[in-house]
């Protein structure tokens, strides 16, 4: 999840980074919390039955113990709800990152497909460019061939009257 967030956008991958340190932090806390209770727990307890067991009020003891015991029980099932509650957010994040990257994806095969698009467009009008080209050389020469043959014909006749008139 680490990787995927840092592969994102800059303005996406702050926010991402940000909260995915605020879980993991929660997390360790909880762990940390959790072995804490756990083990004073545990020593809390034996403690107590060293010093309680010279005691001859074995009932009162006894409830003290159940006391504590549903106090540590009560503990453990807030911390094991709270890490229930930041796994479920952790993979409603992964979650939302994964459709980010979907969509991410998407948009780059429509980008290629456009860039694609655009290339062949761009060959086909430096085509067309070269055909017209082509054509207008064509013309330009047809008209000078014409003009020439038009000059030719008007001096022929020239020379003809000329010839025809002088005798």
């Amino acid at each position: 999840m680490d990787l995927e967030a840092r592969s994102l956008q800059p303005n996406v991958k702050a926010v991402l980074l940000a909260k995915l340190r605020e879980y993991k932090s929660d997390l360790n806390n909880l762990k940390s919390e959790h072995k804490r209770l756990a083990s004073a727990n545990s020593n809390q307890a034996a403690r107590d039955d060293l010093l309680e067991s010279g005691m001859a009020d074995a009932m009162s003891v006894s409830a003290n113990q159940r006391g504590r015991l549903m106090m540590s029980t009560e503990r453990l099932n807030e911390s094991s709800d709270r890490i229930k509650e930041s796994r479920r957010t952790m993979l409603e994040t992964e979650e939302l990152g994964v459709s980010i990257l979907q969509d991410l994806h998407q948009q780059r095969q429509s980008l290629l497909h456009a860039n694609d698009t655009l290339h062949g467009v761009d060959d086909n009008i430096s085509k067309s460019r070269k055909i017209l080209t082509n054509m207008s050389r064509r013309m330009s020469r047809n008209k000078w061939i014409i003009s020439s043959i038009i000059v030719v014909l008007v001096v022929a006749i020239a020379l003809i009257l000329y010839f025809k008139l002088s005798k």
